[in-house]
């Protein structure tokens, strides 16, 4: 028994209940797992809930439904959204004792935790391997012990390697100060679409105009270097401008020699006015960065007949709201690879350079193509977590943003008065996208109530579209949906309803049955 399943146990001796924070998924699954074989808890009925959680029992579910059997669960990004509900809901009615999590849990959560155990305090930060988490994350998670509507206090548990770590982990977070708080208008996209916001609502009108309004914020008062500011506002206005997303004029003249006075300013220089094109003003109001607009867009332009959903589905994965993509692992790379040479001619946009310091986030882009390919190729989410290790959780928020970038692409190709044929191509796809399916299961999904696994069921009964169901007898059709779902469909069709004999059983009932 290790210390964290030690810690646990105790815990749950005291009649309390823990947290135990660890550095990724696949080690807050192992944990969980290994607590649960050390309790003697049977609640039977929470394993079923977590089994029917999901549209498909996974591997993941039935792991996490044999750990809250016995009172112990993991809580990840991985997990689907009614099986978070569920283990915070049993967490605070004290059914689950134990949740070992990462730190999806350590922020703006308050749970009747007596105990948190923290794992480790470092986390792989990419190029630069370990190392070290902010200051103020450990005090997020320190935090969620002992909050004062369920305990009196409360205990927060840091585990050491060694002496020498004990020592380091004391002076940089016993002692240590949380580090300073930033404006987020100090990153590039956020600013370049505040700004393109403040222009399309009509705020900001002209360079003046803009000069005051930042100079007021938290960012200009915490950069103190106004000077600088102006510098990066001035290129962020020059980026919106290249992109066609504003326009940037001159003063108002009267006449060819003459200005009038409020249009200049303290230097005696025109002041330029500022407008959102009809292009920019959509963006804003699609919520885009403007950078994945103008990517959006170049890529769209080069769409013609010899491209299919590949190209598109990659399109949106190099986005920054797509991201995190999913992580090419190195054993992946050669296959990765090998199917980036096969739908090579299908990219919308160039390969960069292998050299190059997004090379990486384009590779990952074609692993991130290839899961929503296989996805709407009808695979179950047990093939997507072992082929692209991501779970039903993550596939839910995928599929979320997609449809999101999917119809901001259409919308962009209206606006800019782009083919028909690429704005049809776009709507189908969402719709693919959304459901996971074939192309030839998308005039079925028109019905309400028949989704993915149903309309695949009809197509292997012979019933392709809605001429073929409304030539099926309502029998035969509630042996293939059940009676309620059929007497729907009869109806949704505009179909007269005749009862149904109790009992009968008609015909063959799938192509797997014979």
């Amino acid at each position: 028994m290790d210390d964290i399943q030690r810690l646990a146990v105790e815990t749950i001796k005291l009649n309390k209940q823990a947290i135990v924070f660890v550095q990724s998924r696949a080690s807050a699954e192992k944990t969980a797992e290994e607590i649960s074989k050390l309790t003697n808890f049977q609640h039977p009925e929470m394993e079923e809930v977590v089994l029917k959680a999901a549209s498909s029992s996974t591997k993941q579910c039935r792991r996490l439904s044999r750990c809250v059997r016995k009172g112990i669960a993991f809580h990840h990004a991985g997990l689907v959204q009614k099986q978070k509900d569920l283990i915070e809901d049993e967490f605070r009615s004290g059914k689950i004792k134990v949740i070992c999590c990462t730190p999806t849990l350590a922020a703006g959560m308050s749970l009747p935790a007596y105990r948190v155990i923290i794992k480790s305090l470092k986390r792989f930060s990419g190029k630069w391997g370990m190392d070290w988490i902010p200051v103020l994350e450990y005090m997020q998670m320190a935090g969620r012990a002992g909050r004062p509507e369920f305990e009196s206090f409360g205990e927060a548990i840091m585990i050491a390697k060694d002496e020498k770590d004990k020592e380091e982990i004391y002076d940089r977070y016993i002692l240590g100060e949380p580090e300073e708080i930033y404006s987020k208008l100090a990153v590039e996209p956020v600013l370049r679409t505040y700004l393109l916001s403040l222009i399309a609502s009509g705020i900001i009108t002209d360079e003046k105009n803009m000069k005051e309004f930042f100079s007021k914020t938290f960012w200009a008062s915490q950069f103190r270097d106004f000077k600088k500011l102006e510098m990066i506002m001035d290129k962020m206005l020059a980026l919106l401008d290249e992109w066609k997303f504003v326009t940037i004029s001159g003063a108002d003249r009267i006449q060819d020699d003459f200005i009038v006075a409020k249009d200049l300013n303290k230097d005696n220089q025109e002041i330029r006015k500022l407008k959102a094109t009809l292009l920019g003003k959509r963006v804003s109001e699609l919520y885009l960065d403007p950078l994945t607009a103008r990517h959006l867009l170049d890529c769209l332009q080069r769409f013609n007949e010899e491209k299919d959903s590949f190209s598109i589905l990659q399109t949106i994965s190099h986005t920054l709201e797509m991201r995190p993509l999913l992580r090419v692992r190195a054993k992946e790379q050669e296959r990765i690879q090998e199917e980036l040479v096969k739908n090579y001619d299908k990219l919308l946009q160039d390969e960069p350079s292998a050299f190059d310091l997004e090379y990486d986030e384009f590779i990952n882009s074609i692993k991130t193509t290839l899961f929503f390919d296989a996805w709407i190729n009808e695979t179950n989410e047990d093939f997507l977590l072992e082929n692209y290790d991501i779970r039903p959780g993550e596939i839910r928020v995928k599929i979320e943003i997609a449809d999101w970038l999917l119809y901001a692409s259409s919308e962009l190709a209206r606006v800019s008065m782009m083919s028909n044929n690429l704005i049809k191509e776009i709507h189908k796809l969402r719709i693919r996208v959304k459901n996971g399916v074939k192309e030839e299961l998308l005039p079925l999904l028109k019905l309400k109530g028949v989704g993915r696994v149903r309309a695949r069921k009809l197509v292997l009964n012979g019933l392709k579209d809605l001429g073929d169901l409304k030539r099926t007898d309502l029998t035969s059709l509630a042996q293939i949906l059940g009676s309620k779902l059929a007497v729907d469909v009869y109806k949704q069709l505009g179909l007269e309803v005749k009862e149904i004999p109790k009992g009968t059983r008609k015909g063959q009932l799938s192509l797997e049955k014979f």
